[in-house]
């Protein structure tokens, strides 16, 4: 039996095809379109849409002379409910650490360093390569150690992308620490200097929907009854996270107090980070195949990307929810796109179990969803 909201959805769908005037309009929509394809890994998404929490963002990009437009189109994006971001949340602070490093005439990407306390020895380009190709928890975590949450959220929300809240490393004990630990970083093959640590100020609980979630949490192998609280994790909703891709796959869009303070070159380095495979950074291609950190059009696959395919994004998985942002460029075919999706995949309703249905349904959703999108856009280029 479909759901109230299949039911709907079907019955606007039939407007496309039915009123003069409605048609025109509902024509464009090329996500509504889409989300009504026949494809199994789409449709039983769609078809139970509320067990999902999907929420989508696409956006079309027009070319004319040497202008760029963008027009944007919705499925259920709603700032006030909350999902969490996962490693999502790694795209900004890879790029506020190269902005931070800008204000230091001893420090650049290529300076070595270690966090007080680690065993790792690294250079701020190579964490931030490691984040992008693939999504290393620690990299987040020592630049993290860099910035500080006070940082971070002030920078954010400097540049008006919209609501964020990044509270927390990740994957570590004692993960929401206010304290951060000092750096030591390398001025030249002798000396170092400190960067002292940082004290910040605590996350206050969130007060939205759905940052309550399921039926029970796993802690240290035992089940506890009752919702898995999110309100004091990371918060970077789609709208924001979109936005944030825009200035920086597009910054001559924005103004200059609209984007992150990063120069021509940094703005270089991070699209090729963002673009590179994992095998193409030292990666086994076995283990870290080309849609590792690919979820849209390559997720559900193991075969290589077709050179022509460029893939600037970045994913997040974790606690039964997947999502992707990225910007998708067909050099060859001259399409481009982008898109911003989130599912929730937790048929059991506990959560760190490591029990989801990501290879069942939500990595074929958001391959399927990319090719869709990316097949109705090579189709308006015949």
């Amino acid at each position: 039996m479909r759901n109230k909201f299949t039911l709907v959805y079907l019955t606007t769908l039939i407007l496309v095809f039915s009123c003069g005037s409605q048609e025109k309009i509902e024509a464009r929509n090329p996500l509504q379109i889409v989300l009504a394809s026949q494809n199994p890994s789409i449709k039983r998404v769609i078809d139970s849409v509320h067990k999902h929490a999907v929420q989508i963002r696409f956006t079309q990009i027009e070319r004319e002379d040497d202008q760029i437009s963008f027009q944007d189109y919705d499925f259920q994006v709603y700032a006030n409910r909350y999902f969490y971001p996962a490693s999502t949340v790694k795209f900004p602070i890879a790029l506020l650490a190269l902005s931070k490093l800008n204000d230091n005439e001893h420090l650049n990407r290529n300076t070595r360093f270690y966090v007080e306390g680690d065993t790792i020895e690294s250079t701020f380009a190579r964490e931030i390569e490691k984040i992008f190709a693939v999504s290393d928890n620690q990299s987040y975590n020592r630049l993290f150690e860099f910035l500080g949450q006070d940082y971070i959220n002030r920078e954010l929300n400097t540049i008006g992308i919209g609501p964020v809240r990044i509270s927390h490393r990740l994957s570590t004990p004692n993960s929401e620490e206010i304290t951060t630990k000092p750096l030591i970083v390398y001025q030249n093959d002798s000396t170092t200097a400190i960067i002292a640590n940082t004290i910040n100020t605590s996350a206050q609980p969130l007060e939205m929907s759905d940052t309550q979630k399921g039926l029970g949490y796993i802690v240290e192998d035992s089940l506890m009854d009752g919702a898995f609280d999110f309100r004091l994790k990371n918060y970077y909703p789609i709208a924001t996270q979109h936005r944030f891709l825009k200035t920086v796959m597009f910054p001559e869009k924005y103004q200059l107090n609209e984007r992150l303070n990063l120069t021509k070159d940094q703005l270089g380095f991070v699209h090729k980070a963002m673009s590179t495979l994992p095998k193409n950074t030292g990666y086994d291609a076995q283990t870290y195949y080309d849609g590792y950190c690919k979820f849209f059009m390559f997720g559900d696959t193991k075969e290589n990307i077709p050179d022509h395919i460029k893939i600037y994004n970045k994913v997040g998985d974790a606690y039964g929810t997947l999502t992707d942002c990225a910007y998708i460029q067909d050099t060859k075919n001259n399409v481009e796109f982008l898109l911003t999706a989130t599912i929730l995949i937790n048929k059991n309703g506990i959560f760190n179990d490591n029990t989801y249905e990501y290879d069942e349904i939500g990595f074929p959703f958001l391959a399927a969803l990319g090719r869709e999108l990316y097949e109705y856009e090579l189709n308006q280029k015949k």
